[in-house]
């Protein structure tokens, strides 16, 4: 089965797993270096519904974020190394800045984002709560994160000349 699916297919695809009775949750980023707090947090978030569906930041939308310097790893090798994990049933790929627009129109039962962001500033949480769906808040592994990673890898190099 392939789990990487455009928006379209993919709603066609949540719409039949909804009619057998199963709960979506739905997670987004930008996940340019996978690491065990990347790992920790989805396999968290898979705990919360029978489906779990990850928006997946494009190269554009990354490199508006992050800088010119990001992503370090393009969009569909991203997507690859996502949709191999286990806890991950699906991934998609989105080019706006925020997952607002693919929420909406994915209308998942459950918002799943990490402990740094407060509640009622979650990207989609005011929308999700008004069809019936909530927002969870799973623990951040602390000091776990791409820019840490990137920060030691420049650390240790710029030392070894």
């Amino acid at each position: 089965m392939n789990k990487i699916l455009d928006r379209t297919a993919l709603r066609e695809t949540l719409d039949v797993l909804r009619k057998e009775g199963k709960k979506i949750a739905f997670t987004n980023g930008c996940f340019d270096i996978l690491h065990v707090g990347h790992v920790r947090y989805l396999q968290e978030a898979r705990k919360t519904a029978d489906v779990l569906v990850l928006g997946l930041n494009s190269d554009s939308s990354v490199r508006a974020i992050k800088g010119e310097k990001r992503p370090l790893v393009t969009e569909s090798e991203r997507a690859e190394v996502l949709a191999a994990l286990e806890c991950i049933d699906f991934v998609t790929i989105f080019p706006e800045l925020t997952p607002l627009d693919l929420i909406c129109f994915l209308k998942p039962d459950i918002l799943i984002k990490g402990g740094d962001w407060p509640e009622d500033q979650v990207v989609g949480g005011k929308e999700i709560r008004e069809w019936g769906g909530h927002v969870t808040i799973v623990p951040e592994v602390a000091g776990k994160s791409t820019t840490n990673i990137v920060e030691k890898v420049l650390s240790v190099y710029r030392t070894e000349k």
